[in-house]
């Protein structure tokens, strides 16, 4: 069975000395990674990690720039097919 370390926002909150809603704040904007279930959100250790180390903020950026992309590759495999 899976026995990976989850934490709530409360004790997010309390780790990273902040508010309860700065923490859901950071959830909001991608900078800690979390996964709602049910009605509450559960904060894996390893996003922790990521948020401490800035390594998020890398992986925040990179999708960012992909959704960005997404359309001109769209695109340009529209005008391969074409030319097919």
């Amino acid at each position: 069975m899976l026995q990976a370390q989850v934490y709530t926002p409360d004790q997010v909150a309390q780790i990273l000395q902040l508010n309860k809603n700065t923490v859901y704040g950071l959830i909001k904007n991608g900078e800690i990674i979390a996964k709602k279930i049910g009605k509450v959100f559960r904060i894996p250790a390893i996003s922790l990690s990521f948020a401490l180390t800035g390594l998020d903020q890398d992986l925040f950026r990179a999708e960012k720039q992909d959704l960005k992309l997404q359309s001109k590759i769209r695109q340009e495999l529209t005008q391969v097919r074409q030319a097919l």
